[in-house]
C-alpha cells in the first residue's frame, strides 16, 4: 500500500500546473492516454496498470502521472480511495442508472 502511495506522489507535486497539458505531451498523447487507461479498466492503481499504459502510449511513468493530474484538474478524472487515478471520460464515464417509474 505504501509503495502505491509513494508512486503517486508526483501527482500531487504537479497540482499547480493544471491549465495546460503537461510539457512534452500533445492532444494525440492525451487521446492515447485515455484509450490506454480505458483498456486496463479505467484506473491506474498498481504497477500492473501502469506498464501496459506506458507501452501503449510511449509515455514515461512521470508523464502518465502528469497527464493523470491534468485530467483530475480538468474534472476528467479523480483520485481513488487507494491513492490511484480513475478516468471519468469516454468509455470510462460513469453511467447514471435511471430509476424506472413503475
Amino acid at each position: 500500500m505504501l509503495k502505491k502511495s509513494l508512486a503517486l506522489l508526483p501527482l500531487f507535486a504537479t497540482a499547480g500546473c493544471l491549465g495546460m497539458p503537461p510539457e512534452g505531451t500533445d492532444a494525440e498523447d492525451l487521446a492515447a492516454f485515455d484509450e490506454a487507461v480505458a483498456s486496463v479498466g479505467c484506473s491506474l492503481e498498481m504497477e500492473s496498470d501502469y506498464l501496459p499504459v506506458e507501452l501503449q502510449t510511449g509515455l514515461t511513468r512521470e508523464q502518465l502521472q502528469q497527464v493523470a493530474q491534468y485530467r483530475i484538474g480538468a474534472k476528467q478524472g479523480v483520485l481513488t480511495e487507494s491513492g490511484g487515478f480513475r478516468l471519468l471520460t469516454g468509455p470510462c464515464a460513469p453511467t447514471e442508472q435511471v430509476a424506472e417509474a413503475g
